[in-house]
């Protein structure tokens, strides 16, 4: 089985400048280790909330690292500085609004300050890009959200394969 390379960006101009300690790209890290039994590998990246960096990372790990899976954590709420869902936008060739609706319900449920959040996700190539939140419960309250599709929509576009264990996560695909 090939391995999964899986891109992990943090968004943080703290986390990169070493001010702040990088929670959020390790939080995914540990999500997709408790879920995925394929063979995977993480690329991981922290850089500043630069929407030209933020572009420039995401189409480095999509044509050049060949990440089939992009996760972003960081810059999705209403700051000035909160570019990361207008950079993915920038860098995608189809937009798929229902991975945000469905993290946007799901942490609703928990703080109502949910709607703060403009989490997106898009395709690029071969790559699903999906940006979450930026705190570790949040993350993975959205990972748990959005996750069982994510296989197959990665199947759809050509990525490497993805299974997960079906006690921690039911990846759907369809039968046939």
């Amino acid at each position: 089985m090939v391995t999964a390379k899986i891109g992990i960006v943090t968004v943080s101009d703290r986390a990169s400048r070493g001010i702040y300690e990088d929670k959020g790209g390790p939080a995914i890290a540990e999500y997709l280790a408790e879920i995925l039994t394929s063979p995977w590998e993480a690329v991981a990246r922290v850089i500043p909330d630069e929407r030209s960096v933020i572009e420039e990372t995401l189409a480095a790990l999509a044509d050049t690292e060949n990440c089939g899976l992009i996760l972003t954590t960081g810059g999705t709420g209403p700051a000035a500085r909160d570019v990361t869902p207008e950079a993915t936008e920038a860098v995608c060739a189809k937009m798929m609004p229902g991975f945000g609706e469905l993290m946007r319900k799901k942490s609703l449920e928990e703080v109502p300050t949910a709607i703060l959040s403009r989490q997106t996700a898009g395709i690029r190539g071969s790559s699903l890009i999906v940006n979450l939140p930026g705190k570790p419960s949040a993350i993975r309250t959205c990972m748990s959200a959005v996750f069982p599709a994510i296989p197959y929509c990665l199947d759809l576009i050509g990525a490497a394969r993805l299974e997960t264990n079906p006690e921690k996560c039911v990846a759907f695909r369809p039968k046939g």
